[in-house]
Protein backbone atom coordinates (compact mmCIF):
# COMPACT_ATOMS: atom_id res chain seq x y z
CA UNK A 1 0.00 0.00 0.00
CA UNK A 2 1.14 3.28 -1.09
CA UNK A 3 1.67 6.13 1.40
CA UNK A 4 -1.07 8.01 -0.89
CA UNK A 5 -3.28 5.72 -0.41
CA UNK A 6 -2.74 5.16 3.52
CA UNK A 7 -3.34 8.67 3.90
CA UNK A 8 -6.49 8.54 1.67
CA UNK A 9 -7.50 5.91 3.44
CA UNK A 10 -7.02 7.39 6.84
CA UNK A 11 -9.04 10.19 5.51
CA UNK A 12 -11.88 8.35 4.00
CA UNK A 13 -12.27 6.55 7.67
CA UNK A 14 -12.21 9.90 9.29
CA UNK A 15 -15.28 10.43 7.04
CA UNK A 16 -17.10 7.37 7.74
CA UNK A 17 -16.73 7.81 11.91
CA UNK A 18 -18.52 11.01 11.29
CA UNK A 19 -22.02 11.04 11.12
CA UNK A 20 -24.53 13.90 8.63
CA UNK A 21 -20.60 14.86 7.08
CA UNK A 22 -21.33 17.75 4.32
CA UNK A 23 -18.51 18.90 2.08
CA UNK A 24 -18.53 21.70 -0.18
CA UNK A 25 -16.70 22.06 -3.10
CA UNK A 26 -15.48 25.20 -5.17
CA UNK A 27 -13.75 25.37 -8.34
CA UNK A 28 -10.64 25.91 -9.29
CA UNK A 29 -8.55 29.17 -8.92
CA UNK A 30 -7.28 28.20 -12.69
CA UNK A 31 -6.98 25.51 -14.82
CA UNK A 32 -5.50 22.79 -13.83
CA UNK A 33 -2.69 20.64 -15.99
CA UNK A 34 -1.24 17.64 -15.08
CA UNK A 35 -1.47 14.18 -14.26
CA UNK A 36 -3.95 11.86 -12.00
CA UNK A 37 -3.56 8.21 -11.10
CA UNK A 38 -6.76 6.07 -11.48
CA UNK A 39 -7.85 3.46 -9.13
CA UNK A 40 -7.26 -0.03 -11.03
CA UNK A 41 -9.69 -1.42 -12.77
CA UNK A 42 -12.65 -2.91 -10.33
CA UNK A 43 -14.50 -4.60 -12.82
CA UNK A 44 -10.92 -6.12 -13.78
CA UNK A 45 -9.90 -6.40 -10.19
CA UNK A 46 -12.70 -8.94 -9.09
CA UNK A 47 -13.14 -11.16 -11.71
CA UNK A 48 -9.32 -11.48 -11.41
CA UNK A 49 -9.71 -12.56 -8.09
CA UNK A 50 -12.29 -14.85 -8.46
CA UNK A 51 -10.53 -16.55 -11.32
CA UNK A 52 -7.37 -16.67 -9.55
CA UNK A 53 -9.13 -18.11 -6.17
CA UNK A 54 -9.91 -21.00 -8.69
CA UNK A 55 -6.48 -21.79 -9.57
CA UNK A 56 -5.75 -22.65 -5.98
CA UNK A 57 -3.65 -19.04 -5.46
CA UNK A 58 -5.87 -17.08 -2.88
CA UNK A 59 -2.74 -16.07 -1.21
CA UNK A 60 -1.13 -14.43 -3.71
CA UNK A 61 -2.77 -11.61 -5.45
CA UNK A 62 -2.79 -10.01 -8.96
CA UNK A 63 -0.30 -7.06 -9.11
CA UNK A 64 -2.00 -3.60 -9.07
CA UNK A 65 -5.88 -4.98 -7.80
CA UNK A 66 -7.88 -1.99 -6.83
CA UNK A 67 -7.71 -0.43 -3.43
CA UNK A 68 -11.69 0.13 -3.49
CA UNK A 69 -14.65 -1.27 -0.80
CA UNK A 70 -15.81 -3.67 -3.61
CA UNK A 71 -12.59 -5.58 -3.93
CA UNK A 72 -10.97 -5.10 -0.17
CA UNK A 73 -14.04 -6.99 0.80
CA UNK A 74 -13.56 -9.57 -1.32
CA UNK A 75 -9.53 -9.45 -0.90
CA UNK A 76 -10.52 -10.07 3.11
CA UNK A 77 -13.14 -12.88 2.95
CA UNK A 78 -10.46 -15.20 0.42
CA UNK A 79 -7.72 -14.83 2.90
CA UNK A 80 -9.73 -15.56 6.26
CA UNK A 81 -12.15 -17.71 5.22
CA UNK A 82 -14.50 -16.83 7.57
CA UNK A 83 -18.34 -18.78 8.15
CA UNK A 84 -20.24 -15.29 7.81
CA UNK A 85 -18.74 -13.35 4.86
CA UNK A 86 -19.99 -9.56 5.04
CA UNK A 87 -19.76 -7.87 1.33
CA UNK A 88 -21.09 -4.57 2.49
CA UNK A 89 -22.67 -2.52 -0.54
CA UNK A 90 -20.03 -4.43 -2.83
CA UNK A 91 -23.12 -5.73 -5.82
CA UNK A 92 -20.02 -7.08 -7.69
CA UNK A 93 -18.52 -8.97 -4.58
CA UNK A 94 -21.95 -10.42 -3.83
CA UNK A 95 -22.90 -11.89 -7.18
CA UNK A 96 -18.70 -13.24 -8.20
CA UNK A 97 -18.53 -14.70 -4.26
CA UNK A 98 -21.92 -16.45 -4.25
CA UNK A 99 -20.80 -18.32 -7.69
CA UNK A 100 -17.42 -19.09 -6.17
CA UNK A 101 -18.72 -19.85 -2.70
CA UNK A 102 -21.01 -22.59 -4.54
CA UNK A 103 -17.88 -24.23 -6.02
CA UNK A 104 -15.49 -23.80 -2.43
CA UNK A 105 -15.85 -26.48 -0.15
CA UNK A 106 -17.80 -25.86 3.31
CA UNK A 107 -20.79 -24.09 4.39
CA UNK A 108 -21.00 -20.22 5.11
CA UNK A 109 -23.41 -17.32 4.84
CA UNK A 110 -22.73 -14.22 2.53
CA UNK A 111 -25.00 -11.29 3.89
CA UNK A 112 -24.19 -7.18 3.29
CA UNK A 113 -25.81 -3.72 4.05
CA UNK A 114 -29.25 -2.94 4.26
CA UNK A 115 -29.48 -2.16 1.08
CA UNK A 116 -27.84 -4.99 -0.21
CA UNK A 117 -29.98 -7.23 1.58
CA UNK A 118 -32.70 -5.79 -0.50
CA UNK A 119 -31.05 -6.43 -3.71
CA UNK A 120 -32.52 -9.42 -5.88
CA UNK A 121 -30.33 -11.95 -6.41
CA UNK A 122 -32.68 -14.68 -7.00
CA UNK A 123 -31.49 -15.41 -11.08
CA UNK A 124 -28.56 -15.99 -9.52
CA UNK A 125 -29.13 -18.05 -7.10
CA UNK A 126 -32.13 -20.27 -9.39
CA UNK A 127 -29.11 -20.75 -12.02
CA UNK A 128 -26.46 -22.36 -9.34
CA UNK A 129 -29.31 -24.51 -7.94
CA UNK A 130 -29.98 -25.82 -11.74
CA UNK A 131 -26.16 -26.28 -11.42
CA UNK A 132 -26.08 -28.57 -8.61
CA UNK A 133 -25.54 -26.26 -6.06
CA UNK A 134 -26.80 -25.71 -2.15
CA UNK A 135 -28.35 -21.68 -1.46
CA UNK A 136 -30.46 -21.32 1.21
CA UNK A 137 -32.36 -17.96 1.92
CA UNK A 138 -31.78 -17.21 5.61
CA UNK A 139 -33.86 -14.03 5.71
CA UNK A 140 -36.65 -12.93 2.64
CA UNK A 141 -36.58 -15.08 -0.54
CA UNK A 142 -34.94 -14.15 -3.45
CA UNK A 143 -32.36 -11.92 -1.52
CA UNK A 144 -29.54 -11.69 0.32
CA UNK A 145 -28.39 -13.36 2.78
CA UNK A 146 -27.70 -16.80 1.52
CA UNK A 147 -26.60 -20.04 3.20
CA UNK A 148 -24.03 -21.41 0.60
CA UNK A 149 -23.03 -25.16 1.04
CA UNK A 150 -20.34 -25.49 -1.65
CA UNK A 151 -19.02 -28.24 -3.28
CA UNK A 152 -15.43 -28.69 -5.25
CA UNK A 153 -17.25 -31.25 -7.64
CA UNK A 154 -20.23 -29.05 -8.83
CA UNK A 155 -22.22 -30.68 -11.68
CA UNK A 156 -22.41 -28.01 -14.14
CA UNK A 157 -24.35 -28.17 -16.91
CA UNK A 158 -26.91 -26.18 -19.70
CA UNK A 159 -28.67 -23.30 -18.30
CA UNK A 160 -30.91 -20.86 -19.93
CA UNK A 161 -31.27 -17.41 -18.66
CA UNK A 162 -32.81 -13.79 -20.10
CA UNK A 163 -30.24 -12.05 -21.73
CA UNK A 164 -31.69 -8.53 -19.68
CA UNK A 165 -30.39 -9.67 -16.20
CA UNK A 166 -27.46 -7.70 -15.33
CA UNK A 167 -24.55 -8.93 -16.71
CA UNK A 168 -22.50 -9.75 -13.08
CA UNK A 169 -24.97 -12.82 -12.82
CA UNK A 170 -23.92 -14.18 -16.18
CA UNK A 171 -20.07 -13.45 -15.62
CA UNK A 172 -20.36 -15.13 -12.24
CA UNK A 173 -21.50 -17.83 -13.41
CA UNK A 174 -19.30 -18.17 -16.33
CA UNK A 175 -15.89 -17.94 -14.13
CA UNK A 176 -17.35 -21.22 -12.03
CA UNK A 177 -17.85 -23.07 -15.32
CA UNK A 178 -14.33 -24.33 -15.87
CA UNK A 179 -13.84 -25.71 -12.79
CA UNK A 180 -17.51 -27.69 -12.64
CA UNK A 181 -17.76 -31.35 -14.04
CA UNK A 182 -19.47 -30.81 -17.11
CA UNK A 183 -18.55 -26.91 -17.53
CA UNK A 184 -21.13 -24.70 -18.52
CA UNK A 185 -23.49 -23.93 -21.56
CA UNK A 186 -25.16 -20.53 -21.15
CA UNK A 187 -28.51 -19.90 -23.41
CA UNK A 188 -29.29 -16.17 -23.25
CA UNK A 189 -32.81 -15.24 -24.32
CA UNK A 190 -34.21 -12.07 -25.72
CA UNK A 191 -32.28 -8.73 -25.57
CA UNK A 192 -28.43 -8.79 -24.17
CA UNK A 193 -27.37 -5.86 -22.65
CA UNK A 194 -24.06 -5.15 -21.40
CA UNK A 195 -22.35 -7.24 -23.68
CA UNK A 196 -18.83 -5.84 -22.86
CA UNK A 197 -19.02 -7.30 -19.62
CA UNK A 198 -19.45 -10.86 -20.78
CA UNK A 199 -16.80 -9.69 -23.35
CA UNK A 200 -14.50 -8.73 -20.47
CA UNK A 201 -15.42 -11.74 -18.51
CA UNK A 202 -14.80 -14.52 -21.31
CA UNK A 203 -11.27 -12.45 -22.27
CA UNK A 204 -9.99 -12.96 -18.83
CA UNK A 205 -11.00 -16.79 -18.34
CA UNK A 206 -8.84 -17.32 -21.78
CA UNK A 207 -5.86 -15.17 -20.14
CA UNK A 208 -5.98 -17.73 -17.12
CA UNK A 209 -6.20 -20.58 -19.13
CA UNK A 210 -9.64 -21.08 -19.51
CA UNK A 211 -12.11 -22.46 -22.61
CA UNK A 212 -14.97 -20.12 -23.06
CA UNK A 213 -16.27 -18.42 -26.14
CA UNK A 214 -19.60 -17.94 -27.98
CA UNK A 215 -20.74 -20.37 -30.48
CA UNK A 216 -23.34 -18.92 -31.83
CA UNK A 217 -25.25 -15.32 -31.33
CA UNK A 218 -27.06 -16.38 -27.80
CA UNK A 219 -24.62 -19.39 -27.10
CA UNK A 220 -21.60 -19.48 -24.86
CA UNK A 221 -19.53 -22.67 -23.98
CA UNK A 222 -17.27 -23.01 -21.15
CA UNK A 223 -15.29 -26.28 -21.25
CA UNK A 224 -14.68 -28.43 -18.25
CA UNK A 225 -10.87 -28.04 -18.49
CA UNK A 226 -9.48 -25.81 -15.22
CA UNK A 227 -7.59 -22.76 -15.45
CA UNK A 228 -3.90 -21.78 -15.03
CA UNK A 229 -2.18 -19.97 -12.21
CA UNK A 230 -0.86 -16.87 -14.13
CA UNK A 231 0.53 -13.36 -12.86
CA UNK A 232 -1.97 -10.66 -13.82
CA UNK A 233 -1.45 -7.00 -14.03
CA UNK A 234 -4.49 -5.02 -13.81
CA UNK A 235 -5.13 -1.68 -15.70
CA UNK A 236 -6.76 1.41 -14.56
CA UNK A 237 -10.67 1.76 -14.46
CA UNK A 238 -12.27 3.71 -17.72
CA UNK A 239 -15.53 4.50 -15.28
CA UNK A 240 -13.43 6.52 -13.18
CA UNK A 241 -12.18 8.32 -16.16
CA UNK A 242 -15.90 9.38 -16.98
CA UNK A 243 -15.79 12.23 -14.18
CA UNK A 244 -12.80 13.37 -15.44
CA UNK A 245 -13.81 13.51 -19.00
CA UNK A 246 -16.50 15.68 -16.85
CA UNK A 247 -14.41 18.32 -15.45
CA UNK A 248 -12.52 18.60 -18.94
CA UNK A 249 -16.15 19.03 -20.61
CA UNK A 250 -17.50 21.17 -18.23
CA UNK A 251 -13.98 23.34 -17.72
CA UNK A 252 -12.30 26.06 -19.78
CA UNK A 253 -9.18 24.86 -20.41
CA UNK A 254 -8.37 21.68 -18.02
CA UNK A 255 -6.07 19.03 -19.47
CA UNK A 256 -5.67 15.70 -18.15
CA UNK A 257 -3.06 12.78 -18.21
CA UNK A 258 -4.34 9.45 -17.10
CA UNK A 259 -1.98 6.50 -17.10
CA UNK A 260 -2.42 3.00 -17.88
CA UNK A 261 -5.32 3.25 -19.84
CA UNK A 262 -4.76 1.30 -22.86
CA UNK A 263 -6.78 1.63 -26.76
CA UNK A 264 -7.58 -1.77 -27.30
CA UNK A 265 -9.29 -2.21 -23.67
CA UNK A 266 -12.13 -4.69 -22.89
CA UNK A 267 -13.37 -2.78 -20.20
CA UNK A 268 -17.30 -1.13 -21.80
CA UNK A 269 -16.99 1.85 -20.33
CA UNK A 270 -13.84 2.69 -22.93
CA UNK A 271 -16.57 3.75 -25.00
CA UNK A 272 -16.58 6.88 -22.81
CA UNK A 273 -14.00 8.24 -25.33
CA UNK A 274 -16.44 8.13 -27.87
CA UNK A 275 -19.26 9.58 -26.25
CA UNK A 276 -17.12 12.37 -24.97
CA UNK A 277 -15.95 13.63 -28.08
CA UNK A 278 -19.00 14.71 -29.44
CA UNK A 279 -19.35 16.74 -26.38
CA UNK A 280 -16.16 18.47 -26.86
CA UNK A 281 -13.28 16.16 -24.70
CA UNK A 282 -10.17 14.92 -27.46
CA UNK A 283 -8.64 11.61 -26.27
CA UNK A 284 -4.93 11.22 -26.83
CA UNK A 285 -3.63 7.93 -26.92
CA UNK A 286 0.23 7.86 -25.59
CA UNK A 287 2.86 5.35 -25.41
CA UNK A 288 6.02 5.79 -22.86
CA UNK A 289 9.54 4.23 -23.35
CA UNK A 290 8.81 1.77 -21.40
CA UNK A 291 5.74 0.39 -23.91
CA UNK A 292 2.82 1.63 -21.38
CA UNK A 293 0.23 3.34 -22.59
CA UNK A 294 -1.88 6.58 -21.22
CA UNK A 295 -4.65 9.04 -22.33
CA UNK A 296 -4.61 12.53 -22.27
CA UNK A 297 -7.96 14.97 -22.40
CA UNK A 298 -8.10 18.30 -24.18
CA UNK A 299 -10.68 20.59 -24.56
CA UNK A 300 -12.79 20.81 -27.74
CA UNK A 301 -15.93 22.15 -29.19
CA UNK A 302 -19.15 20.84 -28.27
CA UNK A 303 -20.69 18.77 -32.00
CA UNK A 304 -23.94 18.43 -30.86
CA UNK A 305 -27.05 20.52 -29.81
CA UNK A 306 -29.03 17.16 -28.46
CA UNK A 307 -27.42 13.85 -27.44
CA UNK A 308 -29.54 10.49 -27.93
CA UNK A 309 -27.36 7.50 -26.61
CA UNK A 310 -27.89 3.76 -25.73
CA UNK A 311 -26.81 2.83 -22.22
CA UNK A 312 -27.85 -1.13 -22.68
CA UNK A 313 -23.58 -1.69 -23.23
CA UNK A 314 -22.36 1.53 -20.26
CA UNK A 315 -24.94 1.38 -18.23
CA UNK A 316 -22.60 3.05 -14.98
CA UNK A 317 -21.70 5.70 -17.14
CA UNK A 318 -25.32 7.00 -17.17
CA UNK A 319 -24.74 9.43 -14.37
CA UNK A 320 -21.65 11.46 -15.09
CA UNK A 321 -23.50 11.82 -18.74
CA UNK A 322 -26.75 13.02 -17.16
CA UNK A 323 -25.36 15.43 -14.69
CA UNK A 324 -22.48 16.82 -17.74
CA UNK A 325 -25.33 17.60 -20.31
CA UNK A 326 -27.65 19.17 -17.68
CA UNK A 327 -24.23 21.08 -16.87
CA UNK A 328 -23.73 21.95 -20.50
CA UNK A 329 -27.37 23.17 -21.61
CA UNK A 330 -27.12 19.74 -24.24
CA UNK A 331 -30.78 18.03 -24.14
CA UNK A 332 -30.62 14.50 -24.21
CA UNK A 333 -32.66 11.08 -24.36
CA UNK A 334 -30.68 8.29 -22.87
CA UNK A 335 -32.18 4.24 -23.15
CA UNK A 336 -30.90 1.07 -21.97
CA UNK A 337 -31.07 1.99 -18.35
CA UNK A 338 -32.97 -0.91 -17.06
CA UNK A 339 -30.43 -2.07 -14.28
CA UNK A 340 -30.73 1.29 -12.77
CA UNK A 341 -33.39 0.72 -10.54
CA UNK A 342 -31.40 -2.26 -8.94
CA UNK A 343 -27.74 -0.69 -8.31
CA UNK A 344 -26.81 0.70 -5.15
CA UNK A 345 -29.86 2.56 -5.10
CA UNK A 346 -32.49 3.38 -7.60
CA UNK A 347 -30.56 5.70 -9.82
CA UNK A 348 -33.27 7.27 -12.20
CA UNK A 349 -35.51 8.47 -9.21
CA UNK A 350 -31.73 9.76 -7.32
CA UNK A 351 -30.97 11.75 -10.34
CA UNK A 352 -34.60 13.01 -11.05
CA UNK A 353 -34.14 14.30 -7.27
CA UNK A 354 -31.10 15.68 -6.83
CA UNK A 355 -30.87 17.11 -10.06
CA UNK A 356 -34.20 18.86 -9.34
CA UNK A 357 -32.55 20.41 -6.50
CA UNK A 358 -30.45 22.69 -9.22
CA UNK A 359 -33.49 23.57 -11.23
CA UNK A 360 -33.21 20.44 -13.61
CA UNK A 361 -36.42 18.44 -14.32
CA UNK A 362 -35.82 15.24 -16.00
CA UNK A 363 -38.55 13.05 -16.47
CA UNK A 364 -38.25 8.84 -17.07
CA UNK A 365 -40.75 6.36 -18.37
CA UNK A 366 -40.64 2.36 -18.83
CA UNK A 367 -38.05 1.65 -16.29
CA UNK A 368 -35.15 2.65 -18.99
CA UNK A 369 -35.68 6.01 -20.53
CA UNK A 370 -34.25 9.17 -18.75
CA UNK A 371 -35.12 12.71 -21.06
CA UNK A 372 -34.35 16.76 -20.58
CA UNK A 373 -35.68 18.93 -22.91
CA UNK A 374 -33.06 21.49 -22.27
CA UNK A 375 -35.36 23.65 -19.61
CA UNK A 376 -33.99 25.05 -16.19
CA UNK A 377 -35.37 26.81 -13.04
CA UNK A 378 -33.17 29.18 -11.40
CA UNK A 379 -32.28 28.24 -7.67
CA UNK A 380 -30.23 30.30 -5.65
CA UNK A 381 -29.35 28.30 -3.01
CA UNK A 382 -29.26 24.47 -3.64
CA UNK A 383 -29.90 22.25 -1.00
CA UNK A 384 -26.66 20.14 -1.09
CA UNK A 385 -26.82 16.68 -3.03
CA UNK A 386 -27.55 13.59 -1.40
CA UNK A 387 -25.44 10.23 -1.87
CA UNK A 388 -27.66 7.56 -1.19
CA UNK A 389 -24.78 5.04 -0.56
CA UNK A 390 -23.89 5.34 -3.80
CA UNK A 391 -20.14 6.42 -5.06
CA UNK A 392 -21.54 7.56 -8.49
CA UNK A 393 -23.76 9.80 -7.28
CA UNK A 394 -21.17 11.64 -5.39
CA UNK A 395 -18.40 11.35 -8.85
CA UNK A 396 -21.32 12.94 -11.02
CA UNK A 397 -21.91 15.58 -9.20
CA UNK A 398 -18.93 16.97 -8.06
CA UNK A 399 -17.42 18.50 -10.79
CA UNK A 400 -20.67 20.60 -11.04
CA UNK A 401 -18.28 22.87 -9.00
CA UNK A 402 -16.80 23.93 -12.50
CA UNK A 403 -20.37 25.69 -13.87
CA UNK A 404 -21.76 26.60 -10.46
CA UNK A 405 -18.54 27.56 -8.85
CA UNK A 406 -19.38 25.23 -5.61
CA UNK A 407 -21.63 22.71 -4.83
CA UNK A 408 -22.05 20.63 -1.11
CA UNK A 409 -22.51 17.14 -1.04
CA UNK A 410 -23.50 14.76 1.65
CA UNK A 411 -21.67 11.73 2.94
CA UNK A 412 -19.15 11.79 0.52
CA UNK A 413 -17.42 8.90 1.92
CA UNK A 414 -19.07 6.78 -0.27
CA UNK A 415 -16.60 7.09 -3.00
CA UNK A 416 -14.68 4.26 -0.89
CA UNK A 417 -16.79 1.49 -3.00
CA UNK A 418 -14.43 2.40 -6.45
CA UNK A 419 -12.15 5.52 -5.75
CA UNK A 420 -10.93 5.63 -2.46
CA UNK A 421 -8.54 8.51 -3.54
CA UNK A 422 -11.00 10.86 -5.26
CA UNK A 423 -11.25 13.94 -2.98
CA UNK A 424 -7.52 13.80 -2.52
CA UNK A 425 -7.40 13.71 -6.41
CA UNK A 426 -9.64 16.59 -6.74
CA UNK A 427 -7.92 18.67 -4.37
CA UNK A 428 -4.63 17.90 -6.36
CA UNK A 429 -6.59 19.80 -9.26
CA UNK A 430 -7.13 22.71 -7.88
CA UNK A 431 -10.25 22.26 -6.12
CA UNK A 432 -11.15 23.70 -3.16
CA UNK A 433 -12.92 21.46 -0.47
CA UNK A 434 -14.09 22.10 3.15
CA UNK A 435 -15.84 19.07 5.09
CA UNK A 436 -18.33 20.58 7.76
CA UNK A 437 -20.52 18.40 10.38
Amino acid sequence: MTLRTLKSLMTLRTLENSTNMTITIHAPISPFRGTIHLPSSKSISNRALTINALTGRRGILPDNVSDCDDTRVMIEWLKTMPSVIDIGAAGTAMRFSSALLAVTDGTRVITGSERMRHRPISVLVDALRQLGAEVEYTGEEGFPPLRITGHSNLPGGVIRLPGHVSSQYISALLMIGPVMQHGLTLHLEGDIISRPYIDLTLKMMRDFGGQACWTDERTITVAPQGYVATDYHVESDWSATSYWYEMVALSSGFEVCLPVLFPDSYQGDSEVVRIFERLGVKTTFNTDNKGMSSVTLTKTPCTVKRLDYDFVNQPDLAQTLVVTCCMMGVPFRFTGLQSLRIKETDRITALEQELAKLGYHITDRDDSVMEWDGTKEEVNHPEPIDTYEDHRMAMSFAPCALVMKEISINNPQVVSKSYPRFWDDLRQAGFIINENQ
